[in-house]
C-alpha cells in the first residue's frame, strides 16, 4: 500500500495537536515529525487554511480548529446507537442524580459518543468527543473486558490508585468479566467515583459502555451497590432495545 508522505503528516499533526491542551509551537512539531521547521511550518499553515488547525496570535502556538469539531459532529450524528441511547441516559442521570456517559472502543481509547449532564452544582463533565485511556476508566475497563480485540498501549499512571502493572490488570479485568460491571475508584482523576456497564448489540457483542461519574463523596461505598443495580438494570434494557437476547 502506497502512503502519501505529507498526508500521513498532517494527519499525524493532527493527533499531535488533539493531545496538547496548551497547543504546540512549529519547532516542537519538527521535533515530533523529524522535519525541518519550515516543513513543519508549511503543513501546519496548511492545515490551519482549511480550518483543521489555528495559531493563536500572542503565543503563536497551533491548536485544533473548528473544522475539526464540525466533522466529529457530522460522524457523532451519524450514530444510530447515540439515539437510542440518549434516552436511557437521561433516565440514568435522573435516577442517580450523576453524570452518565456513553462511549465506544476506538483506537485503543474510550470515546465518549454521548453523555448527559448532573443537575448539580458539583459535578463531572467530559466532551464529546474525549478519548480515555481504557485501563484506569470505569466505560474504557468495560470496554477492555468484554471486546476480544481491545488492548492496552501503554499504562501511565493519573493518580497514585492508577493500575500500573500489566498482571494486576489482567486480574482486575477477569473480575470485571465476573461481575459485569467495572469501577473506578479515583484511578483516573482524583476524588471522582464511575462505575460502568457492557452494552450488548443485536449480535450479542459490546458495542458500548455506559456509566455514571460523580464526586467520591456522592458516588460513595455505601451508595454504590444501589447504583450498580440502577445501572445494570437500564445497560440491561437498552440492550434489548438494541435488538440483545441476552
Amino acid at each position: 500500500m502506497t502512503i502519501i508522505q505529507s498526508l500521513a503528516r498532517g494527519l499525524e499533526i493532527l493527533d499531535l495537536l488533539a493531545d496538547a491542551e496548551q497547543g504546540m509551537g512549529i519547532g516542537e512539531f519538527a521535533t515530533h515529525l523529524n522535519v525541518d521547521k519550515s516543513s513543519a511550518s508549511r503543513l501546519l499553515h496548511t492545515l490551519a487554511s482549511y480550518g483543521y488547525a489555528e495559531q493563536d496570535a500572542d503565543t503563536r502556538r497551533f491548536t485544533l480548529g473548528p473544522r475539526v469539531v464540525t466533522l466529529s459532529n457530522r460522524v457523532l450524528n451519524r450514530m444510530p446507537l447515540r439515539d437510542h441511547a440518549h434516552p436511557f441516559l437521561r433516565r440514568l442521570t435522573h435516577e442517580t442524580g450523576e453524570c452518565s456517559h456513553l462511549a465506544i472502543l476506538s483506537q485503543s481509547k474510550a470515546l465518549y459518543i454521548d453523555q448527559m449532564e448532573s443537575p448539580s452544582i458539583l459535578r463531572v463533565e467530559t466532551e464529546i468527543g474525549t478519548m480515555s485511556p481504557l485501563h484506569c476508566t470505569a466505560l474504557g475497563k468495560v470496554l477492555l473486558a468484554f471486546n476480544r480485540h481491545a488492548q492496552v498501549e501503554s499504562m501511565p499512571a493519573f493518580t497514585p490508585r492508577t493500575i500500573t502493572d500489566p498482571e494486576a490488570l489482567k486480574l482486575h479485568i477477569d473480575q470485571v468479566r465476573r461481575q459485569g460491571y467495572a469501577s473506578d475508584d479515583e484511578e483516573h482523576v482524583p476524588g471522582v467515583r464511575c462505575i460502568a456497564a457492557p452494552v450488548y448489540g443485536f449480535n450479542g457483542r459490546v458495542v458500548a459502555a455506559i456509566g455514571i461519574s460523580g464526586p467520591a463523596g456522592r458516588v460513595s461505598y455505601e451508595k454504590l451497590p444501589e447504583l450498580t443495580e440502577k445501572l445494570i438494570t437500564l445497560a440491561d434494557e437498552l440492550s434489548r432495545r438494541l435488538g440483545s437476547a441476552r
